[in-house]
């Protein structure tokens, strides 16, 4: 079947110019298809009420798109190379099944608006599955901080020994950091949760549609008003998301490099599973931290993703440019990658083992040389003549015992008084709301299947 855009066969587009026009979209798109099914049955249904469908052609159209899913779900819906995409696919399958009826889908739509719509809601999907593995991850630090709470760390500045520290104050520095990014995800998600059909090409239709309640059937939370700034705002919107997505590999990716720094064998705080550390091909002992560096390495792949998307758009004229097509696959890969990183980083995090010996015995007498100056501060000393007198007698500090040095410090967010039970509530409690957001869009989901 010739592509829903050609005049015909003796217009149709060279072959090896459509090659490489399609790309790898009838790749991408496969993970599009229900996506596009559901927005296809929200736009069908408000065809059906200003009168371009009957409600009886409304029900037959929304019956073949529930067996396009069903087909997608068996694996026996394919997309074509000579589909070139998923709106395509879909529409040739109702035009095979229904006729002329078929042809009436496109109606007041545009494939501009088509595709932005299905990323939307795939990425409004995705970035629920995005929030509830990181607050798992996040549950595991904090909960792994809470067992070595009292197990005191050398702290470190410039790589180099500071002042003491603890096993809790370094893992639930990472727990907080990623309960931050949670808020940058749930931004993105907002400025996502707007439904753009109806913008069609980036001008309208001149057509009573009502933009209002596909909206409304698709779930989301407003429509996106201007339909010029709808399909400008392609590339924007997943650039944002995977600004969100940058934020928390960039903490993955400090948090692994701190723990492959802490377990080589020279240092020997922690211990990693073996299970999840590949061994070499030419030396039997080794035990490599391979998941880490690659989470590591993998954090930049994302930050590729977001300046790859930003400069495919920056210069772009308004309205649609064949150019937007190429950010779908780096907002994939994006949020693949940064979902199998922090699964990855939660099962390492959830078997390390912490060496509370090798750690009490890293101390040395420096660690306590602030601690030794402010002792002198609170008995009035001025603090900076604290400070040289403890500096000229550093060769004759001694290691005081690091446990009551961490449990000493009580002030907010200290290692004494790490708060804990306040992180442990708040990841409850957004865990909550992600698992409600995910109910409500079942709910949706089914309410339009249903139709």
């Amino acid at each position: 079947m010739s592509e829903l855009w050609s005049l015909g066969k003796e217009a149709g587009l060279d072959k090896e110019m459509n090659r490489f026009t399609v790309g790898e979209d009838h790749i991408l798109d496969t993970v599009l298809i229900e996506a596009d099914v559901l927005g296809s049955i929200a736009h069908a249904k408000m065809l059906s009420t200003i009168g371009i469908l009957t409600d009886e052609e409304f029900a037959k159209i929304r019956r073949e798109l529930c067996k396009v899913l069903a087909a997608a779900k068996k694996g026996t819906f394919k997309i074509r190379q000579s589909d070139e995409d998923v709106h395509t696919a879909v529409e040739n399958r109702l035009t095979k099944k229904l006729g002329d009826l078929g042809k009436k889908i496109h109606t007041a739509r545009s494939r501009n608006d088509q595709i932005i719509v299905d990323t939307r809601i795939y990425t409004r999907e995705r970035l629920v599955g995005i929030q509830e593995d990181l607050l798992r991850t996040a549950a595991v630090l904090n909960d792994l901080a809470g067992k070595h709470k009292n197990v005191p760390m050398p702290g470190r500045t410039h790589t180099q020994l500071a002042m003491p520290s603890s096993v809790g104050l370094w893992l639930s520095a990472f727990a907080e950091s990623l309960m931050d990014d949670l808020k940058v995800v749930q931004t993105a998600a907002e400025l996502n949760n707007q439904c753009p059909l109806g913008s069609a090409a980036s001008y309208g239709v001149a057509l009573p549609i009502d933009r209002q309640m596909t909206s409304d059937l698709l779930g989301f939370a407003k429509v996106q008003n201007n339909v010029l700034y709808a399909n400008n705002s392609r590339g924007k919107i997943e650039a944002v998301v995977i600004f969100a997505l940058a934020e928390i590999m960039q903490d993955l990716a400090k948090l692994s490099n701190d723990l492959i720094l802490f377990s080589i064998p020279e240092v020997g705080y922690f211990t990693l599973p073996e299970k999840y550390c590949p061994g070499s091909s030419i030396m039997p002992q080794k035990r490599n931290p391979g998941p880490l560096e690659l989470t590591r390495a993998k954090a930049n792949a994302v930050e590729a993703c977001l300046y790859q998307i930003m400069g495919i758009t920056r210069t772009l004229p308004s309205g649609y440019n064949r150019d937007l097509q190429e950010t779908k696959g780096p907002l994939m890969r994006a949020l693949d990658t940064t979902s199998s990183c922090l699964r990855i980083i939660r099962l390492v995090f959830a078997n390390v083992k912490v060496d509370k010996k090798r750690l009490i015995e890293s101390f040395v007498p420096e660690l306590f040389a602030a601690d030794e100056a402010l002792d002198l501060a609170r008995q009035g000393v001025p603090f900076r003549v604290a400070y040289q007198q403890i500096k000229r007698k550093l060769k004759t500090l001694k290691t005081s015992d690091p446990t009551a040095n961490i449990q000493s410090k009580t002030h907010l967010g200290a290692p004494g008084n790490l708060g804990l039970d306040k992180l442990a509530a708040a990841i409850d409690a957004a865990m909550a709301a992600v698992s409600a957001e995910r109910k409500r869009l079942a709910r949706v989901r089914k309410a339009l299947l249903n139709l």
